[in-house]
């Protein structure tokens, strides 16, 4: 690894922002010959004043920077720069890419990467479409990107984890306060299947104005961003608008016309977003930058034939079930059917993985490719 301090101490400069220090990379090709540089060097860049550069050239190493780098080096974290091979190429096309990030993983300097969001209290539909969208999204070899919210995010790495594939993980806090907390185990295990990443420094706490600044590295480090269950005032509305703003591909999972949970998708689609039913809707629009494998949808072919082989009781029922649940009571209503026999039915549909059961005795279809 390279000589990282000089990125800490450029970073720290009053005034250097992340347009800024872009450019004076662009400009002279490392930290240090940023500090070399002659006064009517400096001025030359653009943004760059007098004041500036006084702040470049009477730098200090402050004793927090001292510090944070400390701590990445007993922590065996990494720090890739962009200057760094790893350094994500997509996230250096946006106009204030991070000088460096912080990462505990691995970055393998792939682009075959797709964005998911969503609402952190989504329905049980968000939550098991999200999984299994990434999961084939994953054996199709793409990596997935989220926040590691709790809701849609936490689904969206969980359904790549449980396809095989790599997912990343952008923090809104430091490596060192994994937030929420709930998630440390998913922390570690996206570290091992993948990274977690973050710009912040190690112990920067997960305060609001940290997680609109983050949703640019989410766009920014991915070819696309789907969005999952979002209202009208969603934080993942600004991931999509940023997406597009770094001219990705913006796609929107459809809800109920009846969910509120949903209407901010909904509009995403009104206003030009690819709808989205399975990844190879997906596959098929970022076909221009990527070779996508034109397999046969196998999940979909075992489904069919499971239903294929159903009972005509278990059809009846299968057939009054929908993507959002249902309480057992409405459907023994629905169906003129005796609870006992129902119930027996359900677990049935439940072995043969057709149906899904979430908590307070509800269910519906398993969402399916």
């Amino acid at each position: 690894m390279e000589n990282i301090l000089p990125w800490f101490v450029l970073k720290s400069v009053p005034g250097i922002g992340n347009h800024l220090f872009k450019r004076l990379i662009d400009c002279f090709n490392s930290p240090e010959n940023v500090f070399e540089a002659s006064r009517k060097d400096l001025l030359e860049v653009k943004g760059i004043t007098p004041r500036l550069v006084s702040a470049i050239k009477h730098h200090i190493i402050r004793d927090s920077v001292k510090k944070d780098l400390d701590l990445v080096i007993k922590k065996g974290y990494k720090i890739v720069t962009m200057s760094d091979t790893d350094y994500p190429h997509l996230l250096l096309q946006i106009p204030d890419p991070p000088p460096f990030l912080y990462v505990f993983g691995r970055l393998n300097g792939s682009f075959k990467n797709i964005a998911v969001v969503g609402s952190r209290n989504a329905t049980e539909y968000g939550i098991s479409t999200t999984r299994r969208l990434c999961k084939n999204l994953a054996l199709l070899k793409m990596t997935i990107v989220s926040g590691m919210a709790i809701g849609i995010d936490s689904a969206a790495h969980q359904g790549a984890l449980t396809g095989g594939g790599r997912t990343i993980a952008v923090l809104g806090s430091g490596l060192e306060i994994v937030y929420p907390a709930e998630n440390r185990k998913l922390f570690h295990t996206i570290a091992e299947n993948g990274a977690v990443i973050s710009e912040f420094p190690l112990l920067r706490e997960p305060e609001p104005h940290n997680f609109p600044i983050r949703n640019r590295i989410i766009s920014g480090i991915s070819l696309g961003t789907v969005v999952v269950e979002a209202t009208k005032r969603s934080g993942s509305l600004i991931t999509a608008r940023l997406a597009a703003e770094q001219n990705r591909e913006v796609f929107a999972i459809p809800g109920s016309i009846h969910s509120f949970k949903s209407t901010g998708t909904h509009t995403l689609i009104k206003q030009g977003a690819k709808l989205v039913e399975h990844a190879q809707d997906i596959m098929e629009e970022l076909s221009y930058a990527i070779k996508a494998p034109h397999e046969e949808d196998k999940t979909g072919n075992e489904t069919m034939e499971r239903i294929s082989h159903l009972s005509s009781k278990e059809s009846l029922v299968f057939e009054a079930l929908g993507p959002y649940p249902l309480h057992i009571d409405d459907l023994a209503r629905k169906l003129s059917m005796k609870p006992g026999k129902l119930s027996s039915i359900l677990l049935q549909l439940e072995l043969k993985g057709i149906v899904l059961q979430s908590p307070g005795k509800l269910f519906s279809r398993e969402a399916m490719e």
